[in-house]
């Protein structure tokens, strides 16, 4: 009913004429690198770098019970979602597992939900089962609109360069119309996992080709790179921020995503309420996220499992990289509760390759 696309020939030619390398991974072309792995690691933890979120998915809801629906059957509370706020909440099954997580941003007479492309299908069916005489419209917005990331410490003056003061005027987890050379976009400033500040550009095909090429054409004496899923895959690791599909999926559940602040206790009833409410109370998480270093080089496509010293399996690492900040070979993963601290080492076994690897507390620091 709901297919898995990400279809904007056309914008990721553009970004191909600015010399990014792409592959096609489960159907889905990933913007893989646009320069060395080391410069656009370095404009994302020093500087300002841009990503196409080519891999989000962006998800439509009208009617004037959208806001009400959301409330009732996601984690997070839309009580109080004001015209032009955002808030992230989580979808989850009856038995607490993440169907998966989505960035609300209410525009008054529709709502836009971000999320990642590989659980559009999942959300979009899980919303569509829960539309029972409610007045909710669902569809498939990705068509409309392009999404961009701008992140780094260098963020909001790089921004000042083309839209001046406007981007003081956005509050945090709120977002308005701004102009940039007459090209009109919407301006998201948000705060991510860790309490950084980040920004999403929302716009049109043709006004984010204009005000991409102006950005990389004027980027002024900042450290600037637009940067592929390579670069940013290391920074989610080195900053614990799980990501779908690989730690966000439903074999896990919010607490052990450590993604818990996303779960409003006060609210009521929603699915998967009453497992999350109980994990919670009687302190019954069987797994949580850890970061992991490892000793040696390995591929970002590796699978590993994660057993103790008496062989037993007890975890699995989910995402893979090396990081030039920390010059170490890092991974995200579950772990067993038990074993999830600082400097405990377990065994990461991949077939016949196996090494003893150590549990590191998020987010990585160098």
């Amino acid at each position: 009913m709901f297919e898995l696309t990400n279809t904007n020939s056309d914008m990721l030619s553009f970004f191909v004429s600015l010399g990014a390398k792409t592959e096609l991974i489960n159907d889905v072309t990933h913007i893989k690198s646009y320069s060395s792995l080391d410069a656009e690691v370095y404009s994302l933890s020093n500087g300002v770098a841009i990503k196409f979120m080519n891999t989000s998915s962006i998800i439509e809801l009208k009617g004037t019970d959208s806001l009400d629906f959301l409330h009732r059957i996601s984690t997070n509370s839309m009580k109080n979602l004001n015209k032009e706020e955002v808030k992230k909440t989580i979808f989850t099954s009856e038995k607490g597992r993440i169907i998966g997580v989505s960035t609300v941003m209410n525009f008054e007479s529709y709502i836009l939900l971000i999320t990642g492309i590989y659980s559009k299908q999942r959300t979009m069916s899980w919303i569509n089962k829960y539309i029972i005489g409610d007045d909710v419209k669902l569809s498939d917005a990705s068509h409309r609109f392009n999404l961009f990331e701008i992140v780094g410490p260098q963020s909001e003056s790089f921004l000042s360069l083309f839209i001046g003061d406007a981007a003081n005027s956005v509050s945090d987890n709120s977002f308005k119309v701004v102009s940039a050379d007459g090209v009109l976009f919407f301006l998201v400033r948000l705060k991510d996992e860790n309490g950084l500040q980040k920004f999403w550009i929302l716009a049109e095909q043709e006004n984010a080709k204009k005000l991409i090429s102006n950005m990389v054409e004027n980027k002024g004496p900042f450290d600037f790179n637009l940067v592929g899923e390579d670069a940013y895959n290391v920074y989610k690791i080195e900053n614990g921020i799980p990501s779908d599909p690989n730690e966000l999926n439903d074999l896990y559940n919010p607490h052990e995503a450590k993604i818990i602040n996303l779960v409003d206790f006060k609210k009521g009833c929603y699915i998967g309420q009453e497992v999350i409410a109980r994990l919670d109370t009687y302190d019954k998480v069987q797994k949580h996220l850890v970061g992991l270093c490892f000793p040696e080089a390995i591929e970002p496509n590796e699978k590993f499992t994660l057993l103790d010293e008496e062989k037993n399996e007890v975890g699995v690492v989910t995402s893979l990289a090396y990081s030039p900040k920390i010059k170490k070979n890092i991974a995200l993963g579950y772990l067993k509760k038990s074993l999830a601290t600082q400097g405990t080492k377990v065994i990461a076994k991949n077939g016949s390759k196996s090494m003893e690897v150590m549990v590191n507390e998020l987010p990585f620091k160098r």
